[in-house]
């Protein structure tokens, strides 16, 4: 039996186990990072060591498995970009119409999970610690960017009109993107077939996939999409910023995290 744990990164030990699980997932199993290989196999950046940047680690066992990092707002980096909240995301969108009085926002990000463990409960064990670190530290709204899996910009739409159609838009908010002028012209991966492509430019969007990531967010977490899909040319695909209230998260999605509060195992 295996032991399934979620904890916030306190050590530098744990801090390393996140940056390893995120390049296992997107340097290795998705194959998203290219270039030159950095001889360590962690993927970082500048945001990982602020005092305002979280990392939670799920850990089956011993083995870390899963992790996301929480950018909670960071004073001397909004003045750094001339953004208001200093997060990563606000290097790319300009976020001020988003932020009103009596919200506080915290950026999620570098949501992974060890290819093997993406249909367990590894899944709900990191989404609830999420939601009990942010709320411990106040938080009342995420904000984040859906991967798409798909470079190309006329999937990352259809995807988006695929959100549209299910109800996912935020009818609150609304933000510009950019031109995707890093994107490729000419898509090294498609995530529609022909057939599907087809089928949504005759109108029939029933039962047409939407990208794992976005429908879990907006499924699981009551997240709401809020702008057009963003390229992000770190990882070379589309993405689709979203708001999510701890407020609103379903009622069966808190259930969930409520039956967790009790330690369980489950078989690896």
């Amino acid at each position: 039996m295996t032991s399934i744990q979620c904890r916030v990164a306190t050590t530098q030990r744990e801090l390393d186990d996140a940056v390893r699980v995120r390049w296992s997932v997107f340097g290795g199993e998705l194959g998203l990072i290219t270039g030159w290989l950095p001889p360590s196999r962690r993927e970082v950046s500048c945001f990982d060591t602020l005092e305002t940047t979280v990392h939670l680690v799920v850990y089956a066992d011993r083995e870390p498995v899963a992790t996301l990092r929480l950018l909670l707002p960071n004073p001397e980096v909004a003045d750094a970009i001339g953004g208001r909240l200093g997060f990563e995301l606000e290097q790319k969108l300009d976020l001020s119409s988003v932020v009103r009085p009596g919200m506080v926002f915290a950026e999620t990000s570098r949501f992974c999970v060890l290819d093997r463990w993406r249909r367990s409960e590894v899944v709900t064990r990191l989404h609830a610690g999420l939601y009990e670190e942010s709320l411990r530290r106040g938080v009342t709204h995420w904000i984040a960017s859906a991967n798409l899996d798909t470079d190309s910009r006329e999937d990352a739409l259809l995807s988006c009109q695929l959100a549209a159609y299910r109800g996912w838009m935020s009818p609150r908010w609304r933000v510009d993107v950019p031109d995707p002028v890093e994107a490729p012209v000419i898509p090294t991966n498609p995530y529609y077939t022909p057939m599907e492509r087809m089928r949504a430019r005759r109108g029939l969007l029933d039962g047409l996939r939407v990208p794992r990531a976005p429908a879990l967010f907006a499924r699981k977490m009551g997240a709401r999409f809020i702008a057009e899909p963003l390229y992000d040319a770190s990882f070379r695909r589309f993405t689709l910023p979203l708001v999510a209230a701890l407020g609103e998260i379903p009622r069966g999605t808190l259930a969930r995290f409520s039956a967790l509060s009790t330690p369980q195992r489950s078989a690896a």
